[in-house]
């Protein structure tokens, strides 16, 4: 059987991609690193990419991790890229992303979650049933403060115009963290909001086989 490899969102694990279902491939989920100090994302791409065991393999990243796909495919020949929920280029992120990245707002307010953000992260994830909001605690809960910080700090920051030639881009009309107004997507989800990895798992899985038969 063939594999994809898989990098999550921002702190997210294996479960986000549990309710996928593609016809013919293993999901292979890639694990976070603890980032080094001083570490830029190229530097972690290489770093993640070790535990890629094939020749031009298919990648796949949710949201932060779509963006590490794509540092990962300029070190290394890649067949095609899958993101979901994820920008190709810092051209897609969002004005009041840029404007926090300008104004280092990142910096100065703690990425911690607590009982006052929650409510506005669970609307930024679209996320809305117990069962999601219960897995979303989950993994604030494990999440490494350090980490966290690293990691936004290098998505808000990120610099990228280049394009591989076969990145496919799965996106929801309600997707809160990158809205569909600064995205050109090659598939977009009817009411899919940026969890919609798994609450519309049966129309992403769709998307990602009909890319797959492309051959």
């Amino acid at each position: 059987m063939k594999t994809i490899f898989c990098i999550s969102g921002l702190g997210a694990d294996e479960r986000v991609f549990s309710k996928l279902v593609v016809e013919g491939y293993e999901l292979k989920v890639m694990r976070w690193l603890m980032p080094l100090k001083g570490e830029t994302l190229q530097q972690y791409a290489e770093r993640m990419r070790a535990e890629i065991n094939e020749e031009e393999p298919i990648l796949m990243g949710l949201s932060f991790g779509g963006m590490v796909c794509t540092e990962i495919a300029k070190q290394i020949p890649v067949k095609k890229i899958i993101i979901i929920s994820s920008i190709k280029s810092s051209g897609e992120l969002p004005l009041w992303l840029r404007i926090v990245a300008r104004l280092r707002l990142n910096k100065i307010f703690p990425m911690r979650s607590t009982k006052l953000t929650r409510p506005f992260q669970n609307r930024m994830l679209g996320i809305s049933t117990p069962e999601e909001k219960d897995l979303v605690y989950q993994f604030r809960r494990k999440v490494d403060l350090p980490y966290t910080n690293w990691a936004v700090n290098q998505a808000i920051n990120w610099k990228n115009d280049w394009k591989h030639p076969e990145i496919y881009h799965i996106h929801g009309d309600h997707d809160n963290m990158f809205p569909i107004k600064y995205v050109k997507p090659t598939f977009i989800i009817k009411n899919g909001g940026h969890f919609m990895i798994m609450n519309k798992a049966e129309e992403v899985s769709t998307c990602i086989n009909s890319i797959l038969c492309n051959k």
